[in-house]
């Protein structure tokens, strides 16, 4: 949505880097190049003005006057103010201190309330809530159908008495809906109210009783981000007829400009507490004003990739294949379940869009097609098991079979392979130079066999008193091992193991067997690791 609005922002900034110090003009063509970037992106006219007067003022300042780079001291004070009139900071919901809490949504009609009320119960269902999801929307055809499918995919119940298309009093719903919630312990309801087709004077004053009847602790006015600048002419009607404490945007994944965005929290005085960015149930999360701008500025946003692969991936998971590429022992099948989690994340170019710096990239990013990522999968499903596990047995017929099976051509295949092949030497390289988990002890160990052998091969002394030393040595490095004093005990061995028998790495890395700990316990480091 605001791949315009970045790449005009980039276009002023591009003219400041490498400049030692800015000049009066420098500062006035960048403001103007920001007012004209935001104008386009469909901001309301006032926030424009507050915000280039902002970074006007500040562009001025001695923190850009006296800094060694004034261009990125610039960029970082369009950052700040593009947090500021996004909101400040991350606004989470207020529960009451005695269940039930009551959310109502508000909004027009068409910016994706039911939906939003099935992504908002699952979400609450993930954080440990018992949400119960509320159909008071009996003007809209089939509203009532749809809340109760769209409760079913997320998995919450919905309190449905009326048919609606028309038919049922949706204030009477709302107030029997808090008490039904109470005699089943659902500690969060969440009421989903008709829209409206404008500022309708009978539809906000049944907004109004169905608050008045509730007491909601959040309502949440849901705006849909293509709107532009009618979105907070909606907002301020709202506000003032019904009165709302946060802001939902929906739609975050359309092409329009963005300016309800970087509008309606400014001029509303009311955060933006979530965001929809696509039709899937999980496509919703918490808003994060300070992360939304380093998107917009395309420095990324490592946070939202982080917590996406954290729920995607399972750590038991990560775990294991993190062993498979130390030990070389990666095979396509692996490969395989990798891209299929990574496909769970959502489009691989959103992903890369995150990483800092892939702003400068946005071409490069648009040609990127989810549908290879599918090529690359069905080649692997048209694999058997065994070739899966040892690509080398894949010769000539066995490479045409998989291509006419995942209808791809041959030299498809190769690539493929090629690639892998590749990855599984760098991976393998990434592991350590001595041999991945545990090399650093092999070798150690190694170093330790080949010392003794010479130790043991090596020839008296012929000098009495330098025969008596070396000796004495000899007895003292005994009778430490066997005290285990030193790593390898009896005969070179770990403590307690058999001729032949590997040691327990994990009982190692806490440190026992060896002298003290060899590893400190988590969070206790041995002062900076390198």
């Amino acid at each position: 949505m605001f791949d315009t609005l970045s790449s005009r922002l980039d276009k002023a900034f591009s003219s400041l880097r490498g400049k030692g110090r800015l000049s009066e003009a420098d500062i006035s063509a960048t403001a103007r190049e920001i007012r004209v970037a935001l104008l386009e992106a469909d901001v309301a006219l006032p926030v424009v003005r507050a915000f280039v007067g902002a970074v006007r003022e500040r562009a001025r300042g001695e923190e850009v006057s006296t800094s060694l780079n004034p261009a990125q001291q610039v960029i970082k004070i369009v950052n700040q103010e593009l947090v500021t009139i996004l909101g400040g900071g991350t606004t989470t919901l207020r529960f009451a201190r005695t269940p039930p809490t009551v959310i109502l949504l508000a909004g027009l009609q068409g910016t994706g309330k039911t939906t939003l009320a099935g992504k908002l119960g699952r979400w609450l269902k993930e954080q440990g809530h018992t949400p119960l999801l509320v159909a008071a929307d009996l003007q809209r055809p089939n509203a009532v159908t749809q809340l109760q499918v769209v409760a079913g995919q997320a998995g919450v119940d919905v309190y449905a008495p009326e048919p609606g298309n028309g038919v049922g009093d949706p204030v009477a719903v709302a107030r029997a809906a808090v008490e039904h919630a109470r005699r089943r312990l659902h500690d969060v309801v969440v009421v989903d109210t008709a829209g409206r087709l404008g500022v309708d004077a009978d539809m906000m004053r049944q907004a109004a009783d169905i608050r008045d009847v509730t007491s909601p602790d959040e309502i949440l006015f849901v705006v849909d981000a293509m709107i532009g600048q009618d979105a907070v002419t909606t907002a301020q009607a709202f506000a003032d007829g019904v009165g709302f404490t946060g802001v939902v945007l929906t739609k975050l994944d359309g092409d329009a400009r963005g300016g309800a965005a970087l509008s309606v929290a400014h001029l509303t005085g009311r955060p933006i507490m979530f965001a929809s960015t696509g039709e899937a149930l999980d496509d919703f999360d918490v808003f994060h004003p300070e992360r939304m701008a380093s998107r917009i500025l395309g420095m990324g946003d490592v946070l939202t990739l982080i917590e996406q692969a954290e729920k995607a991936f399972e750590a038991e998971q990560a775990e294991q294949l993190a062993a498979k590429m130390a030990a070389s022992e990666f095979t396509l099948s692996d490969f395989l379940e990798q891209m299929l989690t990574v496909r769970k994340m959502g489009p691989i170019a959103n992903l890369l869009g995150m990483l800092p710096g892939m702003g400068q990239m946005k071409d490069q990013l648009a040609q990127i097609d989810d549908r290879d990522v599918d090529r690359v999968v069905a080649i692997i499903r048209s694999m058997t098991p065994a070739e899966r596990d040892d690509p080398r047995i894949l010769q000539a017929s066995r490479k045409a079979r998989v291509a006419r099976g995942s209808g791809v051509t041959v030299t498809e295949v190769n690539q493929l392979l090629d690639r892998f092949e590749e990855a599984r030497k760098v991976m393998k390289q990434m592991a350590g130079g001595l041999g991945g988990p545990g090399g650093a002890l092999r070798a150690k160990s190694a170093a330790g066999r080949k010392a003794a052998k010479k130790a043991k091969g090596a020839k008296r002394k012929g000098n009495p008193a330098a025969r008596a030393a070396q000796t004495q040595a000899q007895r003292a490095a005994a009778e430490a091992r066997r005290a285990g004093g030193l790593p390898g005990g009896p005969a070179g061995q770990a403590p307690g193991l058999g001729e032949g028998e590997l040691p327990d790495l994990s009982a190692l890395m806490r440190g026992e067997g060896l002298p003290g700990g060899a590893f400190p316990p988590p969070g206790q480091g041995h002062g900076r690791r390198r």
